[in-house]
């Protein structure tokens, strides 16, 4: 276990590094921020004298390593946009964008085994048929269509919820149902593929012979041998849900680090990019590992070797 761990670190450290330098240049082409930052009257002098202040006249090379070396001491410089440091000023924003997703997951994870269940007991049923239909619904349509949708039917017309912003519980409703669509669809489909394969196997019709309950077998055999993809893939959705939120924390107008980013994009703010995704980076890798690290206490018989 411990080799598997230092193993699978210097690896995650690699994959972060290698995932800022890619950062780094394509930020450093898509545009110069010192034009964003300038009215349009600026004379070619105050252009260079902001790019000298912005440590933008250095040669790529250098600005390159300066970042490095600051990453490695969890600096990224001052946000262009806002002057203060740019990764305290994400930190800020990670509990919003994790209360987000655990709402989500909250929602959509339990919803998505009860539908995978149903559809494997009957296969090829109505019931299964229906179900399948939903989730293909949740997994192909478009979060920014239904995000829209969802404020126009139940905040703008029945002002049940609000539109937009953070506050109470009313205010994620919304917004975790947006996301939930697409977890419920993946996972529901990946329980029902797993479920009528174990609920095939000679176990299950042995544990029914002997007379359990249909709920136990279900519950504490089938399920319990069925849930190794299952959590891989609610992992995969739960990384999707902290960088990939970026459009519904946007439409949402939620604080959320993926709304952040999307501004500091449109303002060139390399500091705050980088320091964004250096979040979400990192974020990512130790979801993937606690996933993997789960797999031994669901199956026994996995071994980090």
């Amino acid at each position: 276990m411990t080799a598997y761990l230092v193993r699978r670190l210097l690896w995650s450290v690699v994959v972060v590094v290698g995932l800022a330098a890619i950062v780094f240049f394509v930020m450093h082409m898509v545009g110069d921020p010192a034009r964003l930052m300038l009215p349009q009257e600026a004379t070619e002098e105050q252009y260079l004298a902001l790019r000298k202040q912005l440590g933008l006249d250095a040669p790529l090379p250098v600005r390159f390593a300066t970042f490095m070396l600051g990453m490695a001491r969890l600096d990224f410089g001052d946000s262009l946009w806002q002057n203060v440091p740019a990764l305290p000023l994400v930190m800020e924003r990670v509990p919003n964008t994790i209360y987000l997703a655990a709402a989500t997951l909250l929602l959509s994870i339990p919803i998505a085994l009860v539908l995978g269940v149903l559809a494997a007991l009957w296969p090829g049923s109505v019931v299964d048929r229906a179900i399948t239909v939903f989730s293909l619904a949740g997994v192909s349509v478009a979060n920014f269509w239904l995000a829209l949708t969802l404020i126009l039917v139940f905040a703008a017309q029945l002002k049940w919820l609000p539109t937009s912003g953070i506050g109470g519980p009313s205010f994620v409703i919304l917004p975790a149902i947006t996301l939930g669509l697409r977890p419920i669809g993946r996972i529901g489909q990946m329980t029902r593929a797993a479920m009528v394969e174990e609920l095939s196997k000679l176990y299950i019709q042995t544990a029914r012979a002997k007379g359990l309950h249909d709920r136990t077998v279900i519950r504490v055999h089938a399920l319990k041998n069925a849930a190794l993809p299952i959590v891989t893939l609610a992992g995969d959705e739960m990384a999707g849900l902290l960088n990939g939120a970026v459009v519904i924390e946007t439409v949402f107008a939620w604080p959320g680090v993926g709304g952040l980013m999307i501004q500091a994009i449109e303002r060139r703010d390399f500091p705050l990019v980088e320091a964004a995704l250096f979040v979400i980076a990192i974020t990512v890798v130790v979801l993937n590992l606690l996933v993997d690290l789960s797999y031994s206490f669901l199956d026994p018989r996995v071994r980090y070797s």
